[in-house]
């Protein structure tokens, strides 16, 4: 007898290639996701008595699309969406046969009948394994507004009988920046969780740098696209100096640069080289520039701050946002000094973007110390403990508050502030930021 966790490891293994199978054959991604579902539920209650099968996908494949040949059989418009069915089995696109069933079922959600932030956050819910409250913090807006915003984006494909087809050669580019934004997010969320007992979840960030490589290997001249891969690259190869042993957060100043990942390193920096002399440049390429100045530094003091400012000069023109402006900030305190950041910040503290964020607050919590005003810096670091729901950054930002270590020095977390990422995505997705929270705004893209 099986035990559960392998059971639930091999339905978590299998259903996006199941997933993708039914949303090709008969279109209707609503309607296929609930007959997954329910496959996987009979299949979590027989294997643990009957065993796994030999072939699980096929398994779960058989049994998802009877359950989605009855909820089609009670569908009033059943030989239009059979007619399309059928078109979508049949369709076989040399450009798109050999990527991955995930990459694949992601250029199909990302339809055109939708808004470019509907399909960001429907695809977000429905294949990256984050929750509506997850994909809300993504996105900066309350849990309802996205709650609503996927209801209706289901709601328009049903009514709409939309077709989900592979995209022609001419639609493929806005799908791809659609693609690009959901993989940028999936990946802030497993660089830093926006809520929880640790500080990243190493499944979403591992899974956001397959799927990208993927992305790369099927369109290696689109400059973007290696910019987004190198800014992956580049920043995941600090993961293991991020946390000591006992789970604590270790600012961007305080780690082993020794133990950074020299090859994803070197991989990121020659993709993002050659993609900045490809041209034309764009956010993920500015980003990933970024994040190649601060992996370049020896030391933390070695960082060339001058350069990044210049590139969040180009990054604030190309892509603005909240969280653009916010590393900016802290650029220009390290380069111009703290007073100069802090005057800054206040011509931007009340967009409505910011206001309550707990990034805003570690900022300024970081300029007041190194003016000087720990007591002021300390509330700061206070506000922004009670605004963040990650507990590894709650621990740490009460004990910056409390006077305590695991900070650094006041310069070492200001520098730490801006880091090598923003929310250059697109839209409305500003949840990068900083990683101000932590005093190492360069480990978020």
């Amino acid at each position: 007898m099986p035990e559960e966790s392998l059971v639930e490891s091999v339905l978590e293994e299998c259903a996006p290639a199941v997933l993708a199978t039914l949303v090709r054959r008969y279109g209707e991604p609503a309607a296929c996701e609930d007959a997954v579902q329910e496959a996987m539920v009979a299949a979590s209650t027989q294997w643990p008595t009957s065993g796994v099968p030999s072939n699980p996908t096929g398994w779960l494949t058989t049994v998802a699309t009877r359950r989605w040949i009855e909820l089609w059989r009670n569908e009033s418009a059943r030989r239009r969406r059979e007619e399309a069915a059928t078109a979508l089995a049949s369709l076989q696109t040399p450009s798109v046969s050999s990527i991955d069933d995930s990459l694949t079922l992601l250029l199909l959600c990302c339809h055109p009948s939708l808004t470019r932030s509907s399909q960001v956050a429907l695809t977000l819910r429905t294949l990256g394994g984050l929750t509506t409250a997850e994909v809300a913090r993504a996105f900066l807006v309350p849990e309802a507004t996205i709650a609503q915003r996927i209801s209706r984006a289901k709601r328009r494909i049903r009514d709409g009988g939309a077709e989900f087809r592979m995209p022609s050669e001419a639609e493929l580019p806005a799908r791809i920046r659609s693609i690009m934004e959901v993989l940028y997010l999936i990946f802030n969320e497993g660089y830093i969780a926006s809520a929880g007992p640790t500080l990243n979840r190493v499944e979403l960030t591992a899974e956001a740098i397959r799927l990208a490589r993927q992305l790369y290997q099927w369109r290696p001249d689109d400059s973007e696209v290696a910019g987004l891969l190198a800014l992956m690259l580049l920043t995941d190869a600090r993961r293991t100096a991020r946390t000591g042993t006992d789970g604590r957060l270790i600012p961007l100043a305080e780690q082993d640069r020794s133990l950074w990942d020299a090859a994803a390193i070197a991989e990121g920096t020659e993709l993002v080289t050659k993609a900045l002399a490809a041209g034309p440049v764009g956010p993920y390429q500015l980003q990933a520039a970024i994040a190649a100045v601060h992996d370049d530094a020896r030391r933390a003091e070695d960082t060339d701050w001058h350069e990044i400012l210049g590139l969040y000069d180009l990054l604030d023109t190309v892509a603005p946002g909240p969280m653009v402006t916010l590393n900016r900030i802290v650029a220009v305190a390290m380069v111009e000094g703290a007073e100069a950041g802090l005057a800054h910040l206040a011509r931007v503290e009340s967009d409505p973007t910011l206001v309550g964020h707990h990034r805003l607050h570690v900022v300024r919590a970081h300029l007041l110390e190194l003016v000087g005003d720990e007591s002021a810096a300390r509330t700061a670091y206070e506000v922004a403990a009670c605004h963040t729901l990650n507990v590894a950054e709650q621990r740490y930002l009460r004990a910056r508050a409390a006077g305590g270590a695991g900070g650094g020095s006041a310069g070492d977390s200001a520098r730490d502030t801006a880091g090598d990422s923003t929310d250059a995505s697109a839209g409305d997705s500003t949840r990068d930021s900083t990683d101000a929270s932590a005093g190492q705004g360069a480990e978020r893209p």
